[in-house]
């Protein structure tokens, strides 16, 4: 229980540490003129910094509190980002009633299911039934014009802002294999969803750092200016060797300890392919943001698109681990 407690307190006093050193610098660039850094990449860093603070109050939230909290949590960010993209994208009258089953019925089920470890029933409710539902509810209302834009609109959003991000708060219910040490450690899944919301945000700021190198090439630059092949492999690398330095504070321990840097790969990877989504979604509907909530940086969604196409890959991928550690230890035993 002890050295869960130093583990525990180390990655959130670890992330103190840097937040400091990060507010301290931005305001150090912020107050300089002469730095010859350009504004607007300061600008961005200052608003990073803020909106990474907003995130760690709600990551530590995560540790004090019962798991059911956290995900009660999770769900109303869910449900703010749902709003958010379904009023960037127009419906018309005879969505109304789908709607009112897509938000108080299908979101809320999403996240009860996972407080109550039903994976067999979430991870089909929204792709299986709800995708159903919502062509049918359309259907019914009688307005056919745009009838599959109009369900496109609304099953893209059930999925990336409810579906995807739900299996994020979904690691606190992952089976984990018993600790070589026979001792319990009550922190491990509060660590492990630390870990992935902390590596999928240090990898979108590794990415733009490796971005603002000279020379750099555009990876699409019709959709994002500055995401560039630079930024992807060296973020990508540098989120690696991070979390492989911070293998102790995952499951992924003992002989495992390289799967810590994997996953951070990964989790690099689609958090780039979800800034690069999210901004396309942007610019097909003509908008710099989805929203204003989070100040200064644009709305909810604009700081969690990274993390809900990260978190189903993760989460599956981690629960293949502990499922073929736990077969392997069963094993073992007899």
């Amino acid at each position: 229980m002890l050295v869960s407690d130093f583990k525990t307190l180390g990655l959130i006093g670890g992330v103190l540490v840097l937040l400091a050193i990060a507010s301290a610098v931005a305001q150090i660039l912020a107050r300089r003129t002469d730095s010859g850094l350009d504004r607007a990449i300061v600008d961005t860093f200052r608003r990073r910094v803020r909106s990474w603070w907003v995130l760690y109050a709600l990551l530590a939230f995560a540790f004090f509190v019962h798991p059911t909290a956290t995900i009660v949590l999770f769900f109303f960010i869910s449900f703010w980002a749902l709003r958010e993209f379904i009023t960037l994208t127009p419906t018309r009258p005879g969505d109304q009633r789908t709607l009112f089953w897509v938000f108080v019925v299908c979101t809320p089920a999403q996240f009860v299911l996972v407080g109550l470890k039903q994976y067999e029933l979430y991870s089909i409710l929204i792709p299986v039934y709800a995708f159903l539902l919502i062509p049918a509810g359309i259907a019914l209302s009688g307005d056919a014009k745009r009838f599959l834009e109009r369900t496109a609109k609304i099953q893209s959003g059930l999925l990336i802002s409810v579906y995807c991000l739900s299996f994020a708060p979904a690691l606190l219910t992952v089976d984990l294999p018993k600790l070589p040490s026979g001792f319990e450690d009550p922190y491990r899944h509060a660590r492990l969803l630390f870990f992935f919301v902390l590596m999928t945000q240090l990898s979108d700021a590794l990415q733009y750092a490796w971005s603002q190198i000279p020379n750099k090439h555009l990876v699409v630059p019709e959709i994002s200016p500055t995401r560039s092949w630079e930024g992807l492999f060296g973020g990508t690398a540098s989120a690696m060797l991070l979390g492989g330095a911070l293998w102790w504070a995952t499951p992924f321990q003992g002989a495992d300890w390289w799967m810590a840097a994997v996953m951070s790969g990964v989790i690099s990877v689609m958090a780039f392919a979800g800034g690069l989504s999210m901004s396309a979604i942007k610019r097909d509907r003509g908008v710099h943001d989805y929203g204003t909530l989070v100040e200064g940086h644009g709305g909810v969604l604009d700081r969690i698109d990274s993390i809900c196409f990260a978190a189903p890959v993760f989460f599956h991928l981690t629960r293949l681990w502990a499922n073929w550690v736990i077969s392997a230890q069963s094993q073992t035993l007899s």
